[in-house]
């Protein structure tokens, strides 16, 4: 079985959480989009490269989502979305995707 690459997941879980939280009114049931897509990249992180990777790489992700609070400010909050996202993904590519191609 193929696994899916993480910056799928990672691109999901912040454009699907923020997306959710949006629609719905419900910023909790967008925390838990969030949450849930986060866990399956850990997860995959961790059976592909080891926990100490896995955590690095959710940092990465859990930052990405703080940041977009007060970037949302400056430029508005889907651009900054999608900006931290992109950058998620990249990193994600790079570090949790490519090396297991």
């Amino acid at each position: 079985m193929t696994s899916v690459p993480t910056a799928a997941l990672t691109t999901a879980g912040l454009i699907g959480g923020y997306a959710t939280a949006r629609a719905t009114g419900n910023r909790p049931l967008g925390g838990a989009v969030l949450a849930a897509f986060g866990a399956a990249a850990f997860e995959t992180w961790r059976r592909r490269s080891g926990v100490g990777t896995a955590i690095a790489l959710t940092g990465v992700y859990v930052g990405a989502f703080g940041l977009a609070h007060p970037l949302a400010k400056k430029v508005g909050s889907w651009p900054a979305v999608l900006g931290v996202t992109a950058a998620t993904a990249a990193v994600a590519v790079t570090v949790g995707d490519r090396a297991h191609d």
